[in-house]
Formats: structure tokens, C-alpha cells, sequence
């Protein structure tokens, strides 16, 4: 789904701007440190209710104001669909607010439902070099789309760990002779974990296509992408939690399930991260994005929106044609950036834009 229109005030430099977006290419053009990327975020934040570049959506707000707004409208481009307006406040001390046609969403992540949106920056390398949540963050995302309710199951999941973690530090100054009062909250929480663990795993099994031929055609690499449900495959995630009682009672915090699992990225044996360089986990972790993209515009009704921060920059001669192979039968919404108008690798822009010290204007 497209975005149409975007409105945003007191994002990092971007004090005020308005932009009517094609559902085509958009190009903002603009020196370093005009604000090109902070639009990038701006859009990014209607459909995942936080920044690819921090998670503290605080520091996005404009040196010395109290608050930043961002609003937007998508723009279907198929019969019946009617756009959805799309609202975001972030506050300073505040939980961060979002608003779907004019409703409160009951979590951010409903965002992702109503407006997909995903990124390719400089920092795409963190997604193989990282820990395990970027890569939890990144199959989640693409389950939300998959299997139907997973937002439901999810939301279920972090709920329930709360309360049992809560339930370790009560429980901790008792010993092990409390390790029996944690059954209850094992029997809720193996429950939605088995069920979140079973929807990561499909969505994996379905990406492997898309997967192998991407990371061969981007990067000459062949990777086994493989999933970690967070306990041993041997035994439920019930009696992981039984297995684990005392050790959990001891940290205070739960060892085993799904906020502990990754998708590992292994060549000949080896993990992607210990054995590829930067410039190679680059190109694995476009890979990975790419093949989501890839099988979501299988399931969607509309491809996502996808936001290039100067890939021109980023990738060389060769692999950038390569790229472009593989994003152009997407046939998505781009926005991408780039410091000169003559850089233009998805061809002419169906429109441009200027920006100069936060200030926004269509060529």
C-alpha cells in the first residue's frame, strides 16, 4: 500500500513540511545533513510506530520542542480500498501515541498492519552483525503479514512473560522451594510461545525460496538461513520452563522461549557474522529484506512501501544493476534519497524533492 499524503512537525531538523507522494518513485534530493533521511523516518514511523535509526523515538523530537507529529494518508490503488489516515505522536516523558483512521490503536504494532513499510539504509549491516532482536524484529514483521492473528499471539506472549518475570522477583528471595509456584504462569506463557515459535517457523519455511535466490544474486553467497525457537527442539517449551525454574528464580528473569530465539545465518558451518566482511553482511542483510519483500508481494494485496536511503552510495556499479533487478518486479512504492539529481537508479522519478536545512519543496 502506498503512502499518499505525509504531514510532519518537529522531526530532528524537519520542522514543518507537507508532501503529496506518488505511489511510483520519489526522489528527495538534498546535501548531507538536510534532513533527506529524517523524511525517510517520518514515513517510517507511520507504519512501524518507531525510527530505523533509534529506539528512543524521543530523540527524534526538534531540539527544544515538547512533541513531534507526524501524519499521513495511504493511497490504494485498487478498488473498493479507501485510504487509511494514519497518525503518530511522540511526547516528551509520554508514551508514544498512535491513531488509525482517527482511532486509537490498542498497540503500535497495528501500524504495521495498516501501512507496511520497510528500509534499506546505511545500517542494514546491523541486521547480521547485531544481536538476535533485530533479527526477531525482522521475521516478526513479516508474520504480522503471513499468519493471520500473529499480532494477537505476539501482543498474548509479551504479556504473559511480563507477568511471570514479575512473578521470578517476587518469588526470588523464597529459593528454590518457590520453583513450584512459577506453574501456572509456565502453563500460560509455553502456550502462546508454542504458537508464536510455530508462525515464525512457517513464515521462514516460506521466505527459503525467495532467500536462495536473492542472497545468490545479490551477493554470490549461498546461506542457510535457519530458525532458533529459543529452547532446545527436543522438548516443549513447557518443559523447558519446568527445566529452568531455579536458574530463572535465581536471575529473575525467564531463560527459555521465543524472546530468546534468532535466525541464524550460517556459511559452510559458521555464522555469517564471525566469517563475512562488512561490505558482505551488507549484502546478506539487503538479501533479507529483499526476499520478504518478495514474499509479501505474493500475500499482499499491495506491495509494501519500500524507503532507499542513497543506494547509489552504497552499493557499487555492479551489485546496485543486480539490485535493481531484484527490487523493479516488486513494482512497490519507492521513496529513495540521494545528494544529486543525476543520481537516479530506478530511473526518472515520478517526483522529486528538494530539501535544504529542513525545508521541504517539489521540484
Amino acid at each position: 500500500m502506498s503512502l499518499g499524503q505525509l504531514s510532519i512537525q518537529n522531526l530532528r531538523c524537519v520542522r514543518q513540511a507537507e508532501l503529496d507522494l506518488h505511489p511510483g518513485r520519489n526522489l528527495i534530493i538534498g546535501a548531507n545533513g538536510s534532513g533527506k533521511t529524517s523524511l525517510l523516518e517520518a514515513i517510517f514511523l507511520l507504519g512501524r510506530g518507531r525510527s530505523f535509526r533509534t529506539r528512543n523515538s524521543e530523540r527524534l523530537i526538534t531540539h527544544e520542542e515538547s512533541r513531534l507529529v507526524v501524519f499521513g494518508r495511504t493511497l490504494p490503488t485498487e478498488e473498493p480500498a479507501v485510504p487509511t489516515a494514519l497518525g503518530i505522536q511522540v511526547t516528551r516523558g509520554q508514551p508514544t501515541i498512535a491513531k488509525i483512521q482517527g482511532e486509537f490503536a490498542r498497540t503500535l504494532a497495528a501500524l504495521s498492519e495498516a501501512f507496511p513499510v520497510q528500509v534499506i539504509d546505511p545500517g542494514v549491516h546491523k541486521l547480521v552483525e547485531d544481536s538476535a532482536f533485530r533479527r526477531r524484529r525482522w521475521i516478526d514483521w513479516a508474520t504480522f503479514h503471513v499468519e493471520h492473528g500473529f499480532v494477537e499471539v505476539w501482543a498474548s506472549y509479551t504479556r504473559a512473560l511480563k507477568q511471570r518475570n514479575a512473578r521470578l522477583r517476587q518469588l526470588q528471595s523464597s529459593g528454590s522451594a518457590a520453583a513450584h509456584q512459577l506453574a501456572p504462569w509456565d502453563a500460560q506463557l509455553a502456550q502462546w510461545g508454542e504458537q508464536l515459535a510455530r508462525s515464525r517457523r512457517k513464515t521462514l519455511d516460506d521466505l527459503q525460496p525467495h532467500w536462495h535466490q536473492t542472497v545468490v544474486g545479490l551477493a554470490d553467497l549461498d546461506l542457510e538461513l535457519i530458525y532458533f525457537q529459543g529452547w532446545a527442539r527436543d522438548v516443549t517449551l513447557l518443559e523447558a520452563l519446568e527445566h529452568s525454574r531455579e536458574r530463572d528464580l535465581a536471575r529473575g528473569s525467564t531463560h527459555a522461549g521465543p524472546h530468546r530465539g534468532d535466525i541464524w545465518l550460517k556459511l559452510a558451518g559458521k555464522l555469517a557474522r564471525d566469517t563475512l566482511s562488512r561490505g558482505q553482511q551488507k549484502l546478506v542483510a539487503v538479501s533479507m529484506i529483499l526476499a520478504q519483500l518478495q514474499l509479501l508481494a505474493k500475500i499482499l494485496p499491495e506491495p509494501p512501501t519500500l524507503l532507499l536511503d542513497d543506494p547509489a552510495a552504497e552499493l557499487d556499479p555492479q551489485r546496485l544493476i543486480r539490485f535493481i533487478d531484484q527490487v523493479a518486479p516488486l513494482h512497490c512504492q519507492l521513496v529513495l534519497t540521494s545528494v544529486a539529481a543525476g543520481r537516479q537508479p530506478f530511473g526518472h522519478a515520478d517526483r522529486t524533492f528538494h530539501v535544504e536545512h529542513g525545508r521541504v519543496v517539489e521540484a
